[in-house]
C-alpha cells in the first residue's frame, strides 16, 4: 500500500463527519475534509510515514507530490506538508526541491498550506542552504504572487537569533505598499516574532518605515507594547 492509500485510509478511520463541514467553512475550502483536527492528522501522518520509511530523495519527493496533486480532502494536503517537513528527510530538502515547494505555495495559495511551508519548510532549506535560498526569496519577494512573497517574508520566522536581518528587511520592503491583508498580516508577524529576539531592531524598523499599514505595525509592535506594559505595572524595585 502506498504511503497516500495508508494516509488516506487512517484519515478515514478517523473521520468525524458532523466537524467535516464546519472545518471547510471556517478555512472557505474548495477540498472537503474528513473532519480531522491538524493535530491529529499530523500524529496519522507521522505514524504512517514511520511504518513507510523511504529509500532516496526522489522517492520522498514523489511521495510528497502524490499525496499533493491527487488530494481529494485537505488533510491530505496537511499530511503533504507534514512529510515535507518529516526530520527522518530534512537532508533532502535541498535547493534541488524548490521546484516542488514552490508548486505548492502557489498551488495551495491560502494561509493555512503557505504558512505551514514557509516557517518550517523553506526555513529548514534556508539554514541548510543559506546562499542560494536567499537568492531565490529576494526573487519571491518581489513576485506577482502573493503566497510566493508571503512565504518569503515568513521564511525566518523560527530562526530568532539566527535570522538574516537585512534578507528580512529585503523579503517585507516590496510588500509594504500592497494592500492586500495576507501580506501585511504577514509582514507584522515576522517582524513580532523577531521582536522577541531583537526588539531594538524591530522598532527601528518601523520607525524608518513610516509606510508600514496599520495593521503590520500593531502587530509588528504587539509583543514590545506587552512587555512595556507589564514593564510599567511592575514599577521601580522597592529601596533596600
Amino acid at each position: 500500500m502506498s504511503i497516500r492509500d495508508s494516509v488516506i485510509a487512517a484519515l478515514r478511520d478517523a473521520a468525524d463527519p458532523v466537524r467535516a463541514p464546519q472545518q471547510q467553512a471556517y478555512m472557505k475550502s474548495d477540498l472537503p475534509y474528513f473532519g480531522v483536527g491538524v493535530p491529529q492528522c499530523r500524529r496519522i501522518a507521522a505514524a504512517v510515514f514511520r511504518a513507510h520509511p523511504l529509500p532516496d530523495a526522489g522517492a520522498w519527493e514523489a511521495a510528497i507530490l502524490d499525496l499533493w496533486r491527487r488530494a481529494g480532502h485537505r488533510e491530505e494536503r496537511y499530511a503533504a506538508i507534514g512529510l515535507l517537513h518529516f526530520k527522518r528527510y530534512s537532508a533532502w530538502l535541498e535547493p534541488a526541491r524548490l521546484p516542488m515547494v514552490e508548486e505548492m505555495v502557489v498551488t495551495g495559495a491560502w494561509w493555512d498550506y503557505v504558512d505551514a511551508i514557509a516557517g518550517r519548510g523553506m526555513g529548514t532549506m534556508l539554514a541548510a542552504h543559506p546562499r542560494p535560498v536567499k537568492a531565490v526569496l529576494r526573487e519571491w519577494a518581489k513576485d506577482d504572487d502573493i503566497w510566493k512573497r508571503r512565504t518569503a517574508i515568513l521564511a525566518q520566522l523560527k530562526a530568532k537569533g539566527e535570522t538574516d536581518t537585512a534578507l528580512l528587511a529585503d523579503a517585507i520592503r516590496p510588500s509594504i505598499g500592497d494592500p492586500e491583508f495576507f501580506l501585511r498580516k504577514g509582514i507584522g508577524w515576522a517582524l513580532r516574532e523577531y521582536s522577541k529576539t531583537d526588539p531594538a531592531w524591530v522598532s527601528a524598523f518601523v520607525e524608518a518605515h513610516p509606510g508600514l499599514s496599520v495593521l503590520s505595525r500593531r502587530e509588528a509592535l504587539k509583543h514590545l507594547e506587552r512587555k512595556n506594559r507589564s514593564s510599567r505595572r511592575s514599577g521601580p524595585a522597592a529601596p533596600a
